[in-house]
This record gives structure tokens, sequence and C-alpha cells, in this order.
């Protein structure tokens, strides 16, 4: 018999007693006339006192009106309970004795643009417990023993409720395959111990690419509250103990990455233990991000940035330990490689990261391995800056095509006593403004410098350097991006605001350092790969980007492509592009023949600039950038390499590598690098 039916017959057990009652006392009539026993005739009772009577019969009809009430609500209360609200209360009891254990989603796969795995996902052989097994000290003790854990780690991972109350605890992952048989050989020794097949992480060709495609953790209370506070209909929701991206293209794309989770709905006792499994609904994997590196291109370039940091650590500087190389379609902005060093593994990361190697990566004597320098890395130009430089100086009529500036090695356009040296002490004698970019001239640029310090617009020249991208971001689609620094008069004076007033002040020395690429200018190599894409394109520069597409979750379509725009157009006079291209060209076959041989074993025609950054307390850093084919540009590459000696042997290796395995055309030239104060090139 139903609840419902056994409560009906109770109320009506009620009511019919109620109603019997009333019915005997209410029988009774009106006690106030009498037969008489001795004649026919009625006569009336007299004085008789009925008082006591009438009260009774008060008494009792009151009661039949209480009872018939309490009937009454009691049938209404049913009405409610049983047909109104029914659903309600069977909610709620289910919900009494249910609970719903969210299942995670594999993440989507992260590929090259031939579709060469570089993040997947891999089985993962995992021992969980029931949060019960935290209070059997003997069962601890076996497991502990048997995965190789001490105790104290075991019942911690069983007592850590982050992936839910009713959820199996994670013990250990990737266990051998001897835990687990011994596991499924002796049920009797781990009750409420099990071996669930889970997914992780999975980086099968280690380091590659591995500032570009970043690593996984557990979602943090930072981006707990946002994801819970976000009104982005399409903000993904995080739970305690989620998987989430926390650098690179694993956190850019994290939505599309992450996977929908399941659910698996289980039944508990009072309690909240596992009694019983009911209905399960399969998570959906993420999608599939492929990316615009080409990963043999991204190898080679990794090896050559390994190979020449180690060649500048033996002949040169052995503290050069750091660098970064990029190189970029010109055509569409897509990344085709980029490269860091000193790099790390991804999978370190993977079930969890210990204290010592977080420090590790995180320490300056390491050189900042989680630090991607191509986007992150913030340092003065050099003379890969004077291309630009000419063109503000050609816009300006501060110099034309023909001007003749005169180099004795030694320059004092300002004063003998802020005279300053061209990196060639004994100087270059007469010459122009193309063959001041070919051969790196620092007087030419000097006089350059001294024209904007005497004209009545001398900021047009940091106007001209914003114009073609430098003192901000690029937008590229990976977090922490440096937006670099153009230094102005008035930034001078706020920076060094505890200095003197003399100090503060921009002076004449201002302008030549930086129209030689030297002093407070900072950019990226990134920064510098995309004015140079605007060079080899005539004043078109491409928004630089690493997605290509984000595959389909069913089926081999994609549902987005990555749609190129561009970020800048600078218009220049065809004239002065042209000598610009002419410059760049001399400087890979014209200035230096040693450096030359390196680049005549290409078939195609490349242009390109080396630079040498002073920094202070250090060494300098080596700057090479190059386009090519020359004549129909498609690639640029750029290369810092910090703590090296001149960029035409330090970074110009790192082009040159990367350039010969674009057109599979590597360079057979033995390198060489030879310290700063003996080397002749800029």
């Amino acid at each position: 018999m139903g609840v419902f039916s056994v409560i009906l017959a109770i109320v009506a057990v009620l009511a019919i007693a109620v109603l019997v009652v009333a019915f005997i006392f209410y029988s009774k009539g009106d006690a106030r006339f009498k037969m008489d026993i001795g004649g026919s005739a009625p006569r009336a009772a007299g004085g008789n006192d009925t008082s006591g009577e009438e009260r009774s019969h008060g008494r009792l009809k009151g009661l039949g009106i209480f009872g018939g009430g309490v009937i009454v609500a009691l049938l209404a209360r049913l009405w409610d309970m049983q047909v109104l609200h029914s659903d309600d209360y069977t909610s709620q009891a289910e919900s009494n004795r249910t609970r719903t254990i969210s299942v995670a989603a594999p993440r989507g796969r992260i590929l090259d643009r031939n579709g060469v795995e570089i993040v997947s996902n891999r089985p993962s052989e995992t021992v969980v417990a029931s949060s019960d097994v935290a209070s059997n000290d003997i069962e601890l003790q076996l497991l502990g023993n048997l995965i190789g854990m001490p105790v104290v780690a075991v019942k911690r991972n069983i007592e850590d409720t982050t992936e839910g109350a009713q959820s199996a605890r994670k013990v250990a992952s990737d266990v051998s395959r001897r835990v687990v048989a011994f596991i499924g050989e002796h049920p009797n020794m781990f009750d409420g111990v099990d071996v669930e097949q889970r997914t992780s992480r999975y980086y099968p060709m280690g380091n590659l690419a591995a500032h570009v495609v970043g690593y996984t953790g557990t979602v943090t209370n930072e981006q707990l509250d946002a994801s819970n506070n976000s009104d982005d209909e399409g903000a993904i929701e995080y739970e305690s103990g989620d998987i989430v991206g926390q650098s690179g293209v694993e956190y850019q794309y994290e939505n599309v990455l992450q996977g929908v989770r399941g659910e698996q709905d289980v039944y508990v006792d009072a309690n909240g233990n596992v009694l019983d499994y009911s209905t399960y609904v399969a998570p959906t994997s993420g999608s599939d991000v492929v990316l615009t590196i080409d990963a043999a291109l991204q190898k080679a370039a990794e090896e050559s940035l390994a190979n020449v940091i180690k060649l500048v650590q033996k002949n040169a500087t052995s503290t050069c330990n750091a660098g970064s190389v990029v190189c970029l379609d010109v055509t569409n902005g897509e990344v085709l490689a980029m490269a860091s060093a000193p790099t790390f593994s991804p999978n370190i990361f993977v079930g969890g990261i210990s204290n010592d190697d977080w420090t590790s990566l995180s320490s300056e004597e390491n050189g900042y391995p989680l630090l991607n320098r191509v986007i992150s890395g913030q340092y003065p130009s050099a003379s890969t800056i004077k291309p630009i430089v000419a063109f503000a100086a050609l816009d300006n009529g501060i110099c034309t095509a023909d001007t003749i500036f005169d180099c004795t090695g030694w320059w004092t356009g300002l004063g003998s006593g802020a005279g300053q040296w061209c990196w060639k002490h004994s100087g270059h004698g007469n010459i122009d403004l193309q063959n001041g970019i070919t051969y790196s001239c620092d007087v030419v640029f000097y006089e350059i410098g001294k024209g904007f310090y005497l004209s009545s617009e001398p900021e047009n020249l940091q106007a001209k350097f914003k114009e073609w991208g430098l003192g901000s971001k690029k937008d590229i689609d990976l977090p922490s991006e440096g937006a670099g620094r153009v230094p102005t008069p008035e930034w001078k004076w706020e920076y060094y605001s505890n200095y003197s007033d003399d100090d503060r002040t921009w002076k004449g020395g201002d302008w030549t350092n930086l129209c030689i690429g030297q002093g407070d200018l900072l950019v990226t190599p990134l920064q510098m790969a995309c004015a140079y894409m605007g060079i080899a394109n005539g004043g078109t520069i491409w928004r630089p980007h690493v997605l290509k597409c984000i595959k389909s979750a069913a089926g081999t379509g994609s549902v987005v492509d990555y749609v190129p725009s561009q970020e800048l157009t600078v218009s220049e006079d065809s004239s002065y592009m042209e000598l610009v291209h002419q410059g760049l060209q001399g400087v890979i076959y014209k200035e230096a023949e040693w450096q030359t041989k390196h680049w005549d074993t290409m078939s195609e025609t490349i242009a390109g600039k080396s630079g040498t950054a002073e920094v202070a307390n250090k060494q300098p850093t080596g700057w090479f950038v190059a386009y090519a084919p020359a004549d129909d540009p498609k690639y640029v590459v750029a290369s810092a390499i910090e703590d090296a000696t001149w960029g035409s042997n330090s970074a110009m290796y790192v082009v040159r590598d990367v350039m010969g395995a674009i057109f599979g055309e590597p360079d057979t030239v033995a390198k060489s690098c030879a310290p700063i104060s003996s080397s002749s090139d800029t």
C-alpha cells in the first residue's frame, strides 16, 4: 500500500470516529420535554435544571467543528503535497539519496600546420580510493607500501575533496602494471580502492615549441572566482580540481581545448557514502587546435639556437645562456617557428609540479626558462633600427639619398665634449645613406640624430618608430606580450624623477643614441620581425598569429579558420623603399666577406641587418633580422642572443640556419665566434 493510501485511510477513520460521536450526542434531541409514563398526555418538566446538558451539547458541537476543520486541513494538505507539489517533493527525496559527480573531459590536441601532434593526451592508470579508506590505518599502510608513497601522503590525497565529496579520491597517477595487477588480485586487502584509466596531458615531442604551446595545471582560486563571476555566456564554469591552461596556447585557447564535463549519478547513504551508481553522461572532448607552426622548422630553430649559444659560451663569453628566434610568413603573419632559450618541458607540469622544479624554472640564475623571449624579451634594438631611422630622415628632410657624410671614426657633431665613436674606429670615409645602412656607419646616424635635435619637430623620429609598430604590442594570440618602449623627452623626465633636473632633461646625445638603437629604446624580437615584414612588403604589416584553424570535435573538418588581418600599413616613397632594400642586401653580400660566405651557398637572395646592443653590466645583445627571397619576400626571421658578442657572429648564424631549413640549403661554412674586443663588425 502506498504512503498516500495509508494517510487517506487514517484520515477516513478519524473522520468516521468524529461523525459517530457527533451522531450519538446529537441524536438525544431536546431534553426539555419528557414523556409521562403514567399517562398519555405530555407534561412540562417544570423547573428541572438542564444547564449541564446544554454545556455538553455545546462542547460536542465545538468538537465536531474542530474535527471537521482538522479533516479539511489534512485533506487540503494532502491535495497540495500529492497533487500540486508531488514532483517537487519527489525531487527533494531523490536528491537526498543521489549525488552527481562530474567526469573530466579530455582536452583537445594541439597540432602543427601539417597535422603533427605537439600536444595530445595519453591513458594514465590511476589509483583511486573512497573517503572512508582514510580512517583505515592498516589499509593506508598497505597502499603506501605498494605504491611507494609515504602513508601521510596517501592519507592527504584521500582526504582531498577538491574533485568533489563523492568523487573517488586520486591517490597516485601513472602507476605500474604491477600495482594494477596486485590491487586487482587482492580486493579484500584494498576495500574501497580501485584503478581507473584516466587521461593525462602529454607532450610527445618533449620541449618542442614549449613557449608556444605552454603548459597546464590545476585551476587556481583566481581562475575559479573569475569563472564564477563571469557574465560571458560562453565562459567555462570551472570546478575545483579542473586541469586548465596556464600559459601559451593552452591558456590562450582554453575555451576551445577544454571539453565538456560528463556526469555520473550515484546513490548515497545518510553520511554521503556512495552505495551504487545510476545514470551516466559521457564527457565530450575539447576541439583540436591547429597551429601555424611547422614542427620540422621549429625543431631546426631550437637546435640552432641551442648550438649557437654553446658556441658563444665556448669561444666568447661564458655568461651567454639565453636567446630567441622567430620566423614569420610575410604574406599573412603566420608564425612558422618561435623558439626561446633556455626552454623547459611542459611534461614536468603534468600531475602537478614540485616546489623545487618550480623554483628552478622561475629563477634568474637559470635564465627564467618560462619566459618567452620572442614576445616578452625587451632589448635595445641596436643597428637593426637604422632602416626605420633612414625613413624618418628622408621623410623629414634631414637628409636625402644623395647626402654624403664624412666618417672619421670619431664624431664631435654635438661638441668635442660629447664626442662618440663609430663602431669602426678607423672610419668609413665619405659615405651616403644607403651604404650607411650596408656598413652600419654610426656617424651617418649620429648626423641624423643631430638633425632631429635641431629640427622644429624633433619628435617626428619617435612618431616614425610608432608608425612602424614599435612601442606597442602586436596583439599576437599568445599571453604575456611585452610592449617595448619608445622614449621621449616627457618620458625621460618622468622616468628619472629621482635624478637631477640636468640628468632628466633630454639632450642631443639622446637623439643620437636613439638613431643607432641604443639608450632607453626597447623592442621585442617579434616587433622587429614585424617591422622588417613591413619593409619586405613595401609597408604592409600583418598581425602575427599562431592559430591556423580549430578542428571540429566530430569529423575531420574545421569549425574556425583564422582570417589574417593587416595590423599596419605604412606609406613610404617607393624610392626610399628601394634605397633601404638595396642597403639591406648590401649587408648580406658587401659588408664583410666572411659573413657573405655563409649566405653565398643559398640560391635565394637575402636582405638583412645585424646589430649589437649595449646592455648595462652585461655583454651586448646580438641581433640579426633578414627576409627572403629579397626580390619576392616570403619569410622574415629575427633573432636576439643575450650576453653574446656582435650580432653578426651570434644571432646571424641562427637566422642563417632557419633560412637554410626553409629552403633546404643548410649552412656548410664553419661558424666562428670571437670576443667583442677583437671583432670588426657591428
